[in-house]
């Protein structure tokens, strides 16, 4: 078993980087100073055990700002952004087009700050961000591994006014869902285009095949024959209804007398779903931002989103921009995103 899945994460980290989406890059900024790519890895006590074999030490970006280097005594705060499903943090990368962005961030006035890109990509293309003994607990992994992580080894102001988290898609959905149940952890968030929002049924989706083609899955080859669709399912199931009991893939889907519970436990995790329990949580961020594309099919649930924050007098700032779901993506993130953060987070430590 565990051989099939090393071989299974194998085949799958070659599908993520087929997956990438090829975005546009905006124009580099004249006199843009360079950042500082470190790649690095980060260790995972919070996805020790899970029982997909997900790799514990786990890739990360690190973008060090241009005066990092030259001012020793200097403390920078953090933005920890989250990428898609299908792709890992290499390929997020290239989607935003870092380090360049950063650097025309910082030219066109954003305050200096550090940028860590990390890695959630799991056996089925994609963690959810979510807390579960099969896929491992990428929650905590995120909110508290990876932050301890740089507190620990840059010169970080280690404080959560000095924290921003944001993500994409999936990375939409994770900053929506840890942003929910960490506010003692961020500062700020941005959401940019977050998949995942409402429940959803049994049913497959994107025209996938039925759930009995599961039933052959024995090899890396037989998972790679897979609709995108019933992919997506089985990164669903072993996120939200991980079963230790049902291997090889240790998830239960929504069929036969497992149907209603199943369901139950996928909107459990829907972000629309759980928000009024985490008002009081939401209320406690400086700032909160979201965009999402016009000809974007996620646009709907992120409008939804909004509404309900409005509807709880969380202040909140929402755009729907010309674009698809990846067009403006990089644009976005050096035009939007930074200087967001740049004007939200603390740049000064704490007085204790």
């Amino acid at each position: 078993m565990l051989k099939l899945i090393a071989a299974l994460v194998c085949a799958f980290s070659v599908s993520a980087a087929l997956a990438q989406a090829d975005t546009p890059a905006p124009a580099v900024v004249p006199g843009a100073k360079p950042v500082r790519v470190e790649r690095i890895k980060i260790h995972g006590a919070a996805l020790e055990g899970n029982l997909e074999g997900n790799a514990v030490d786990r890739d990360a970006l690190v973008l060090l700002p241009p005066s990092y280097e030259s001012d020793r005594n200097r403390r920078y705060p953090v933005v920890y952004a989250l990428h898609g499903y299908t792709i890992g943090a290499e390929q997020w990368s290239k989607e935003i087009h870092v380090p360049q962005t950063l650097e025309g961030a910082f030219a066109k006035g954003a305050r200096e700050l550090i940028v860590v890109l990390p890695d959630s990509k799991t056996l089925h293309l994609g963690s959810m961000y979510s807390s579960s003994v099969t896929t491992g607990d990428f929650e905590r992994y995120v909110a508290h591994d990876v932050v301890a992580f740089m507190d620990s080894h840059y010169r970080t102001i280690a404080d959560r006014a000095s924290r921003g988290l944001v993500g994409h898609s999936m990375g939409g959905y994770g900053a929506s869902r840890i942003g929910m149940k960490h506010p003692d952890v961020f500062g700020s968030l941005y959401i940019m285009s977050p998949c995942c929002m409402s429940p959803r049924d049994a049913a497959v989706p994107f025209n996938g095949t039925g759930y009995e083609a599961l039933a052959d899955v024995k090899t890396a080859a037989d998972l790679e024959k897979l609709p995108f669709g019933l992919r997506a399912q089985l990164a669903v199931g072993a996120a939200w209804s991980p079963n230790p009991n049902n291997p090889p893939l240790y998830l239960d889907l929504p069929v036969g007398d497992n149907q209603k519970i199943v369901i139950a436990k996928w909107a459990a995790n829907a972000p629309l779903a759980f928000l009024d329990q985490y008002i009081g949580n939401l209320r406690q961020y400086r700032a909160i931002a979201m965009d999402v594309g016009d000809e974007d099919g996620l646009r709907v649930d992120a409008g939804t989103l909004h509404t309900l924050l409005d509807r709880y007098g969380v202040a909140n700032a929402f755009e729907i921009y010309s674009g698809t779901h990846t067009s403006a993506v990089a644009f976005r993130f050096q035009d939007f995103v930074i200087p967001f953060f740049s004007k939200n987070l603390s740049f000064s430590a704490p007085k204790r």
